[in-house]
């Protein structure tokens, strides 16, 4: 069983841009020893530099390992029950329109809304979540910046169909559309999704 600390630091490593997936490998003694990461569409040499710096805050010891997601190793091959990863969020001013694309063990899905970037990004994301073949028992209740300027946090709030029980997730990303699509996947970090 994972600990704590080694969520946060998964979660920190699949936020970077182009990462499809994160596997962690322990030493007897559970430290971490190895961590692989499978990108895509991004510059592995920027991703494994930016990866060394946050495993140097968790686990200093630890090797960082970067694959290409279009080389001959998949992400399959990493981490079969990896997480469902952002593999990219868009805002289109001149129509108002939002797309996210979510992936997950090799397969990609692609969520559509015009409601703007803060509550467009987090209904593309269930939208995406939804079109990779996953029940959300949950209502998107609300999405707002922490302050009324832009590049600041961005707060989801999902609500239980069945317990009506309440689930939060915040990020803060270069735009607000990216913001609300990380905060949501923040808001079901503890969930296990499940295939409708």
């Amino acid at each position: 069983m994972m600990s704590r600390t080694d969520e946060d630091f998964e979660l920190e490593l699949r936020n970077l841009p182009g990462v499809l997936n994160v596997a962690l490998s322990h030493r007897d003694d559970g430290e971490v020893d190895q961590v692989t990461l499978v990108v895509y569409g991004r510059n592995s040499n920027e991703t494994e530099g930016v990866a060394l710096q946050i495993a140097s805050l968790y686990y200093p010891e630890a090797k960082v390992i970067v694959r290409d997601a279009d080389s001959s190793v998949g992400p399959t091959s990493v981490d079969a029950q990896s997480r469902v990863v952002l593999v990219r969020a868009e805002f289109d001013a001149s129509d108002g329109s939002c797309v996210v694309e979510l992936g997950h063990v090799g397969r990609i899905g692609v969520g559509r809304t015009g409601n703007g970037p803060l509550i467009g990004g987090a209904e593309a994301t269930l939208a995406a979540l939804r079109d990779l073949g996953y029940d959300i028992p949950f209502s998107l209740i609300s999405v707002t910046n922490v302050t009324a300027l832009k590049h600041w946090p961005v707060i989801v709030t999902l609500r239980a169909h069945a317990d009506g029980n309440d689930r939060f997730g915040i990020a803060q990303a270069e735009d607000d559309v990216l913001s609300a699509a990380r905060a949501t996947l923040d808001a079901l970090n503890r969930y296990t999704l499940r295939a409708a």
